[in-house]
């Protein structure tokens, strides 16, 4: 049985844990230096480790980078902004949120909006959605979130998934429909949730950061969902996997209406980051955020309860 996003971030922080400790001991052992400072020592060689991975994913992404429309430059201080937001966006979800995280839902009865149906991204899982529950909570929306496992499987093998969710949702809240919100891979998800079962259930989907056209970054993943989200390269016809090409040929009109996409012209894992670009849906660009950060800027989760607000009425 493979291991679930959560047991992986605490395996993985269980492992920095120990790098911090032996850096400590040998400090401490070796060095003579003081206790306190040793601690200090090993916590920052992690702590930096963990910077330099989120710089990288910073470089790669420019390689194969859309052109940033010039209202959407940032000087030398909006890009420092950017990625100190980024770093701790992943330094908290995967050390603290993501780590504890169990998938769960919240039924209110006089709720006004639908319900919202939450899909975590590659990697992740329902830890991703806390700042976003939050909101839904203060403005009593109904909402549930699942954990799409296993991490690196086939996005097909999560349709199921997925519709269990809807239906369970639906029926506790007494909902006809409800909008889904989701992250990433999540987008796609929910695109071949309803190849699969229509769009009779859907009042929105709202999609953060998804690559409809694939990520070149997605190259250096592991996994099934990995391949189906991969691009040949930054431009070009045919540079879609022949999953996304799939996906997108069994979508009509109607489907594409009901999707908003979310993205940011500075994603460091979606790149180029205009595959986020869904043509037929309605698009909105962002600048000067990370990919991570989607989830918890609150720009982004003010423009999502705005969408989320546009159904209630509907």
């Amino acid at each position: 049985m493979s291991m679930s996003a959560r047991r992986m971030l605490q395996a993985l922080l269980l492992v920095q844990a120990l790098a911090a400790g032996a850096i400590c001991y040998a400090l401490l052992r070796y060095f003579a230096v003081g206790a306190g400072p040793a601690l200090a020592l090993g916590v920052g060689a992690v702590l930096l480790v963990r910077l330099l991975i989120t710089a990288n994913n910073f470089v790669l992404s420019a390689r194969f980078s859309s052109a940033t429309p010039a209202a959407f430059r940032l000087g030398a201080l909006g890009r420092l902004r950017l990625f100190g937001e980024e770093f701790m966006a992943t330094l908290l979800h995967s050390s603290w949120f993501m780590a504890r995280a169990r998938a769960g839902r919240r039924i209110y009865p006089d709720a006004a909006a639908p319900p919202v149906l939450l899909l975590h991204g590659y990697g992740c899982n329902s830890g991703y959605w806390t700042h976003l529950r939050r909101r839904l909570d203060a403005a009593r929306i109904s909402h549930a979130s699942l954990d799409l496992e296993p991490v690196t499987g086939d996005i097909e093998d999560y349709v199921p998934l997925v519709q269990r969710a809807a239906e369970a949702l639906c029926a506790d809240s007494g909902a006809p429909r409800l909008i889904v919100v989701a992250h990433s891979m999540g987008g796609l998800v929910a695109r071949a949730w309803m190849r699969a079962h229509g769009s009779a259930r859907v009042a929105r989907v709202i999609t953060l950061g998804t690559p409809h056209h694939g990520t070149s970054l997605a190259n250096f993943g592991v996994g099934r969902n990995a391949a189906q989200m991969r691009r040949a390269g930054a431009a070009g016809a045919g540079a879609e996997s022949d999953w996304l090409r799939a996906l997108a040929a069994s979508e009509s009109a109607a489907t594409r209406a009901l999707v908003t996409s979310i993205y940011t012209h500075h994603d460091n894992i979606i790149a180029p980051q205009t595959s986020s670009v869904l043509p037929g849906a309605r698009n909105i660009e962002f600048g000067g955020i990370g990919h991570v950060a989607l989830g918890r800027n609150p720009r982004i989760l003010n423009r999502v309860m705005d969408e989320i607000a546009t159904q209630s009425t509907s």
